[in-house]
C-alpha cells in the first residue's frame, strides 16, 4: 500500500521530550498492497488447500451472530492507589468509555469514566473480522480504592459492541504489609514455543499469583513473516490456537483456508500483507492472553519487538525490496536498505506498544508505558527502558543518525528501529545524567522507604551481564550499574536473551561477590557491594532458544544455565528478609531453578537479629544465658542449644536429638518439634558444592572457589567482559561457599505458634532466617 508523505512539525525523535506515540512521516511509505502469498507463490489464486486461519476468542462473546462493534481485549493494570481497566474495540464507542463497578457483584452502583485512543492502523479494522480486531483503546481509571480488596466491575455496551460479564480484580497491598505474595515474571513471550508457558501461567493464576510482570518482546509481531504457524508435521512445536469459533456473519473467505502456496500465519480476507500480519499478530496474541490479563493485572515494559514492523533484512536485501520497493521475491544492491520510513507509520516508534497497553508512568512521575514503578507490600518494583532514553541505546533517535551540520537525517541514514527518546534530553545525547529516564531512576531510587519496602526489584528487557557477551550490556551498565549499587537494588531482572541464566552476585563492572555466596541456591544481599541477576528469557517464541556457540563455555559469573527448557518464573516474597525464586518449565510445570535471597534481619544486624516471618518471629535463640556448645570433629558440627520454637529448614543432611527422639532431615525438608522450650542437639555435614560445569540442560556451574583470583576483596575480577572476551567457568567441583568460607551454619529456630496456611513456605523462611544469623 502506498502513502502520502506527511510533514510534521517537529520529529518524535529529535532530542526532546515526545511521549505522545507519534511517528515521523516526511518520507513516504511505498511498501506492499498484496498478499504474502504472492510472494512465496505467484499461481495462487484461493485455490484453498492450505492452513485454516488461526483465531483467538475475544474477550466478550457477541450477543449476537453479526456484530458490529465488539470488546476484544481487556488489560488491568495498577495505578496509583487504584487500577487502569483498558480494553479494545474495532470501532469507536460514541462516548467516553466506561466501567460499572463496586464492593459487591451485585451491586455495581459506581461509574468511572477514561479516555480513548486511535491510532492510523494498516489496514483499518473495517477489513478484518469484527470481533479479531482492534484500533480503537479505552482507558478507565478507578483511583482511590482501599488496598488488598477485591472489587468488581463491567464494561457496559456502547454502539454496538456487547457489555462484558461481571469481572473482579484484586487491589495491590499497602507499602509494608507483611504477608506473602507471588508475581509471575516472564519475558519474550510470542505464539511459537510459549504454549506450555501459557498453560503454566493460567495455573499459577488459579493459584494466587497477585500480577504478572513481562518484561518486553510482546507477541513478536515484526516477526511476522515466520509469524504463528499452526501446527503441522514438519513444525510439531507451534501454536494451534484455543479452538474459537468466529461468529456468524463475516466475510467467508475467513472461513475458507488459505490458499495452498501462502505462508500460514493469521491474515486479512486472503491471507493479508505485511501490514495485515503485524497488527493481527499483537490483536491475536492480545486476545490469546485474555485469560490472564482480565483477572490479574499485566504489568509490562518495552523490549526490541515493539519497535517497529521489522528489525534485519535477510541476504540479498530480500525485505528492503518487499517493503521500500514494493518488490516480492527480489533482491536488490546494499543501498537499497531497510530505513526508518520502510514499514507503514503505524509501525514506526513504539506505536502499537504505546496505545495496547497502560502502565502507571504518570502516577509515579516515569513516562507512559516506558519507565514507571509502583509498591506491592514489602518491596518496590521499577520498570526502565532498556531499549531507549540513555547513552548509546540499542535503538536511539534521530539525533545519533545526523550528519555534519544537519537538524535531521536524511531517509537512507536512518534505521528501520530509530525510535524515542520519550522523555526529555537536556544536554548531550552521550551524556546519561542528560536523560530524563536517568533522573528520573535515581530519585525513584532515592525516594524508596525501605523500612516499608526492603525489597527493591528492577527489571528491563536487557541483561547487563550473561554468558552470550555483547556491546549492549557494557552500555547498559555504564548507564545503570551505579545507580543500582548506590541505592541498594536486590536484583536485577532482565530478558531477550532467550534461555534462564542466573548469575553469581555481582559487583561493578561483574566482580564475583564471594561474601555474598552462601551455596549455589542460596545468596545473601550486599548492599552497594553486589546484586543478583537473572535472565528470564525462555517464555517462547517464533525464534526459539538462544544457545552458546559450539565449544563455548558458560562465563564464571553463571551459576546456572539453560538453553534447553521454555517457561515463567515466579518471584515470592516471604517477608522482610527472604525472596524465594522458581522457574516454571513449561513443558511439565517442574522446577527449572531454586533460588533463595536473604537480608540482614530488621535489628541490629547480628547473628542475634530477629525476623518476621509468615510463621511468626525466626530467630536462633541466643540470649543471654541460654546454654549453647559447638563441637566439629571429622567434617561434622555439632550443636547444641536452647531454642524456643520449632521448625527447622536445613539446606544439607543433618540429624536432630531431643531427648529420646531423633530427626534425621534431608535436603530442603522442613523439620517441625512441636514440644518446646526444649534442648536440641543436632549434628551437621555441610552439603558439597561438587556441580557439573558442562553445558546441558539446566546448567548449574560450581560456586567460585577460596582461589578464584582476586582483584577486590571477596570477589573475582571480571575485567574481560569489558572487552568482549569471556572467561570459562570453573571445570570440575568446587568446594561450597559456605565451606569455603569457614562458616558453620546454624539452624533457625522459628518462636510462636503452629505454622497456618502458609507452612509450605516456612522452609525457605527458615534457610533464609538461619543465613542471615550468619550475617
Amino acid at each position: 500500500m502506498k502513502i502520502a508523505a506527511a510533514v510534521i512539525v517537529g520529529s518524535a525523535l529529535a532530542s526532546s521530550a515526545q511521549s505522545k506515540p507519534t511517528a515521523d512521516e516526511r518520507y513516504p511509505y511505498n511498501g506492499p498492497d498484496v498478499p504474502i502469498g504472492d510472494w512465496v507463490d505467484k499461481t495462487v489464486e484461493g485455490s484453498g488447500k492450505g492452513f485454516p486461519r488461526l483465531v483467538e476468542p475475544p474477550a466478550v462473546k457477541p450477543a449476537k451472530a453479526n456484530p458490529s462493534n465488539n470488546i476484544n481485549v481487556i488489560s488491568l493494570s495498577y495505578a496509583g492507589n487504584g487500577v487502569n481497566i483498558h480494553y479494545q474495540t474495532p470501532f469507536g464507542l460514541g462516548a467516553s468509555p466506561s466501567v460499572a463497578w463496586g464492593t459487591s457483584a451485585g451491586s455495581l452502583t459506581s461509574i468511572a469514566t477514561g479516555s480513548s485512543r486511535s491510532y492510523d492502523r494498516t489496514p483499518p479494522c473495517s477489513r478484518v473480522a469484527v470481533t479479531q480486531c482492534s484500533q480503537f483503546y479505552h482507558d478507565v481509571q478507578i483511583r482511590n480504592l482501599s488496598p488488598d480488596t477485591t472489587y468488581y466491575y463491567k464494561i457496559p455496551a456502547a454502539n454496538g459492541t456487547t457489555a462484558s460479564e461481571v469481572l473482579s480484580f484484586k487491589t495491590a497491598r499497602e507499602a509494608g504489609s507483611k504477608r506473602a505474595f507471588t508475581v509471575a515474571v516472564l519475558n519474550d513471550m510470542g505464539y511459537t514455543n510459549a504454549g506450555g508457558t501459557f498453560r503454566e501461567l493460567n495455573r499459577a493464576l488459579d493459584e494466587g499469583v497477585a500480577f504478572a510482570w513481562h518484561g518486553g518482546d510482546i507477541s513478536y509481531a515484526d516477526d511476522w513473516f515466520s509469524g504463528i504457524l499452526p501446527c503441522a508435521s514438519d513444525w510439531p512445536v507451534c501454536y494451534n490456537g484455543t479452538g474459537s469459533e468466529l461468529p456468524g456473519g463475516v466475510t467467508p473467505d475467513y472461513e475458507t483456508p488459505l490458499p495452498a502456496g501462502e505462508v500460514p500465519n493469521q491474515g486479512g480476507p486472503r491471507g493479508g500483507d505485511m501490514s495485515v500480519l503485524y497488527e493481527s499478530n499483537w490483536d491475536l496474541w492480545q486476545q490469546w492472553i485474555n485469560g490472564i490479563s482480565m483477572k490479574v493485572p499485566y504489568m509490562v515494559l518495552p523490549g526490541n519487538h515493539e519497535a517497529a514492523c521489522a528489525e534485519f533484512d535477510g541476504p540479498g536485501q530480500l525485505l528492503a525490496s518487499y517493503l521500500n520497493r514494493n518488490e516480492p521475491n527480489s533482491t536488490s544492491p546494499k543501498s537499497n536498505k531497510l530505513t526508518y520510513y520502510s514499514c507503514p507509520p503505524s509501525q514506526r516508534n513504539y506505536t502499537a506498544y504505546q496505545h495496547r497497553f497502560r502502565m502507571p508512568g504518570r502516577e509515579s512521575g516515569g513516562v507512559t508505558n516506558f519507565w514507571y514503578s509502583f509498591d506491592y507490600g514489602l518491596a518496590h518494583f521499577i520498570s526502565f527502558n532498556g531499549e531507549t532514553d540513555y547513552p548509546y541505546s540499542p535503538e536511539w533517535p534521530f539525533a545519533r543518525d545526523v550528519r555534519g551540520g544537519e537538524s535531521t537525517p536524511k531517509e537512507n541514514e536512518t534505521f528501520i528501529t530509530d525510535s524515542g527518546p520519550f522523555g526529555a534530553v537536556d544536554g548531550s545525547i552521550y551524556t546519561k545524567e542528560s536523560y530524563e529516564q536517568y533522573r528520573w531512576l535515581e530519585k525513584d531510587l532515592a525516594s524508596v522507604d525501605r523500612e516499608k519496602t526492603p525489597w527493591v526489584i528492577a527489571m528491563s528487557h536487557r541483561p547487563m551481564y550473561s554468558s552470550q557477551v555483547s556491546a549492549y550490556q557494557k552500555n547498559m551498565r555504564d548507564a545503570f550499574e551505579g545507580l543500582f549499587l548506590k541505592y541498594g537494588v536486590d536484583a536485577y531482572l532482565s530478558g531477550h536473551i532467550h534461555w534462564y541464566e542466573r548469575t553469581f552476585p555481582l559487583g561493578n563492572n561483574g566482580t564475583i561477590d564471594k561474601a555474598a555466596i552462601i551455596n549455589n541456591n542460596t545468596y545473601r544481599t550486599n548492599p552497594g557491594k553486589s546484586i543478583t541477576h537473572i535472565i528470564n528469557g525462555m517464555a517462547g517464541n517464533i525464534e526459539s532458544h538462544s544457545t552458546l556457540s559450539k565449544g563455548q563455555s558458560p562465563l564464571n559469573i553463571t551459576c546456572v544455565l539453560d538453553q534447553s527448557h521454555y517457561g515463567f518464573s515466579k518471584l515470592t516474597i516471604h517477608n522482610e528478609t527472604v525472596l524465594t525464586w522458581s522457574f516454571v518449565k513449561g513443558s511439565d510445570g517442574s522446577s527449572g531453578d531454586d533460588f533463595t535471597l536473604v537480608k540482614k534481619g530488621s535489628g541490629s544486624g547480628s547473628r542475634n537479629s530477629t525476623m518476621t516471618s509468615q510463621s511468626g518471629i525466626a530467630a536462633t535463640d541466643k540470649t543471654t544465658g541460654t546454654s549453647i556448645s559447638t563441637a566439629a570433629a571429622g567434617g561434622i558440627t555439632t550443636v547444641t542449644e536452647v531454642v524456643n520454637s520449632y521448625t527447622t529448614y536445613c539446606p544439607g543432611s543433618t540429624t536432630f536429638t531431643q531427648g529420646p527422639r531423633t530427626y534425621v532431615v534431608s535436603e530442603a525438608t522442613t523439620l517441625t518439634i512441636t514440644d518446646c522450650p526444649c534442648t536440641l542437639t543436632h549434628t551437621k555435614s555441610l552439603p558439597s558444592a561438587g556441580i557439573s560445569s558442562a553445558v546441558i540442560s539446566g546448567n548449574r556451574t560450581a560456586a567460585p572457589s577460596g582461589n578464584a583470583p582476586d582483584k577486590t576483596e571477596g570477589g573475582s575480577s571480571l575485567a574481560h567482559l569489558t572487552s568482549g572476551g569471556q572467561q570459562p567457568a570453573p571445570a570440575g567441583p568446587t568446594s561450597s561457599p559456605v565451606g569455603a568460607a569457614g562458616t558453620t551454619a546454624s539452624v533457625l529456630v522459628a518462636q510462636g505458634g503452629r505454622v497456618g496456611a502458609d507452612a509450605s513456605l516456612v522452609g525457605f523462611v527458615a534457610l533464609a532466617a538461619a543465613a542471615a544469623a550468619l550475617m
